[in-house]
């Protein structure tokens, strides 16, 4: 999946991601950044679901590069993505 401004991609492991409120469910994905990056400098999910008040934050240690991303609910959630200075959103629905 690409970001809106096209600064970072989402490779998804399994399609669609699931959601889970369990702790120890999650979704493989590799954050591929066509920017700059700072070393160790962490990648930040700013993640709302749409039409709802829910929000999360999940932050990957090191940037944009492998992961395990678990999101609580299904349903459309709204990322904004920080990195090394760098700001971009995407979309992704979570089954």
């Amino acid at each position: 999946m690409f970001s809106e401004h096209g600064d970072i991609i989402a490779v998804l492991f399994n399609y669609p991601p699931v959601a889970s409120p369990e702790p120890d469910v999650s979704n493989k994905i590799l954050w591929v950044s066509r920017l700059p990056q700072q070393p160790m400098r962490p990648l930040t999910i700013e993640a709302v679901l749409d039409g709802t008040t829910t929000s999360v934050v999940r932050e990957i240690a090191g940037g944009p590069g492998p992961s395990s991303v678990n999101l609580p609910k299904a349903g459309c959630w709204h990322l904004t993505l920080s990195w090394s200075g760098h700001t971009d959103a995407m979309t992704l629905r979570f089954t």
